[in-house]
């Protein structure tokens, strides 16, 4: 899907049926992809018709870089799991060879992914391709570890329920909270939103689960997402930033999501370009968040109007009233976000910078100001980046969160997260 205003196109849930070939009765589906057997051309010939399926063959090779006689290998393998079909189209016009396009089994193997905030989970059961089948609401009474993890627990369960007898294709839980993430542990090493510290979450949500679990941060599981299924399919380089109570940043740079050697990537909310004086919820001083985020916005508009009850909401009304205090915060934020992204594109150089979470409601309020802010501290070709606003609902970050799964199934890395 090209780069583009407007909501994520995610497919209508389709229903199921016990007709899947290649599944084993009663087996776990995640055993079959990245065993031993596979060659690493198999992953990334799947990985190929994931993101540009149905696609031909020599496509898929070209892309690749393959030969064309190990993408024929592959096709055979993946064939024989059940996770690819080939559509002949003896009916083309074209001499030579008739071409069959290659597409997925999607259904063949499912993902759940869950998206933890400070006082709601979010949960889907999805595709390899990340479409929604069920979704999941509910809200979260404590933040305190056992808490959580048993909510999660719950969600993962009633997604189970309600996939019925399709539950067996489900090759891993993902679950994404905001702050570091050690991914190769699963263990939360700081969440500030949460106030966690070395929380073993993988563990604890598998011992609950009994499946394999994945843990990342919310915004590079978005990304993943995005890099499969989103900008990322059409973009060399892209960054995803996301502004609401905190801001964040995934990074795709030629060909990949980056994590960095110590999972923490990306993270412009704590670039110290603001004022020294202003005290950050990670406990440094002058981070972007201290300006730009939706609470220390709405915290500035409240000390301006000696309102400490101002709710987002009525902010928001107030600065489009044309009120010049409130107006002068949004803009200020907005001269913060810009001079952050052009920091960032001056390091990264992406294509692409897409501008999500739930603040881009209120874009309009500090657009300008974040473009001319880029403009003025991009470097040479950088200021060529597009910036494009998006908005993302939760459910969107959940399925970042099976994406993130489905990636470390191809990987061969989702058994390691057990």
């Amino acid at each position: 899907m090209a780069a583009q205003r407007g909501a994520v196109m995610i497919e209508p849930p389709r229903t199921i049926g016990d007709d899947v070939p290649g599944v084993p009765a009663g087996g776990s589906p995640s055993s079959e992809l990245g065993s031993s057997h596979d060659s690493p051309a198999v992953t990334t010939v799947l990985a190929e018709i994931l993101k540009h399926g149905p696609i031909p063959r020599i496509e898929v090779a070209r892309r690749t870089g393959l030969s064309q006689g190990a993408v024929t290998k592959a096709v055979a393998r993946l064939t024989e799991q059940g996770l690819i079909s080939t559509h002949d189209n003896r009916r083309s016009s074209t001499p030579g060879r008739p071409v069959q396009p290659i597409s997925v089994q999607e259904e063949a193997r499912l993902a759940i992914g869950i998206t933890v905030r400070v006082d709601e989970i979010f949960g889907v059961a999805t595709t390899m391709r990340a479409n929604v089948l069920h979704s999941i609401h509910r809200p979260l009474a404590s933040t305190a570890p056992p808490s959580v993890v048993e909510s999660v627990a719950g969600v993962v369960h009633e997604l189970l329920d309600r996939l019925g007898p399709d539950a067996e294709r489900v090759v891993g839980v993902g679950v994404a909270v905001s702050g570091d993430v050690d991914k190769a542990t699963g263990i939360v090493r700081n969440s500030p939103r949460l106030n966690w510290s070395a929380v073993p979450l993988r563990d604890l949500v598998h011992e609950q689960c009994q499946l394999p679990v994945v843990v990342d941060n919310d915004v590079l599981a978005l990304s993943i997402a995005e890099e499969w299924f989103g900008i990322g399919v059409d973009s060399g380089s892209f960054a995803i930033v996301t502004i609401g109570a905190g801001i964040g940043c995934g990074l795709y740079v030629n060909g990949d999501v980056v994590e960095g050697d110590h999972g923490v990537a990306g993270e412009i909310g704590h670039l110290p370009l603001a004022p020294g004086n202003l005290l950050c919820t990670c406990g440094r001083r002058g981070c972007v968040e201290t300006v730009a985020s939706s609470s220390a916005v709405v915290h500035a508009i409240r000390t301006a109007k000696n309102d400490p009850l101002m709710t987002m909401r009525e902010a928001v009304a107030l600065a489009r009233a044309g009120d010049v205090e409130a107006r002068a915060v949004f803009e200020r934020a907005g001269s913060m976000i810009g001079l952050a992204l052009a920091t960032m594109a001056n390091l990264v150089g992406p294509g692409v910078i897409l501008v999500a979470g739930e603040s881009v409601t209120n874009y309009d309020l500090f657009e300008r100001r974040v473009r001319e802010a880029f403009d003025e501290h991009a470097f040479g070709s950088a200021r060529e980046c597009k910036i494009i606003a998006r908005p993302h609902t939760f459910e969107d970050w959940a399925r970042g969160s099976a994406a993130s799964v489905i990636r470390s199934m191809l990987d061969g890395t989702l058994a390691a997260h057990s």
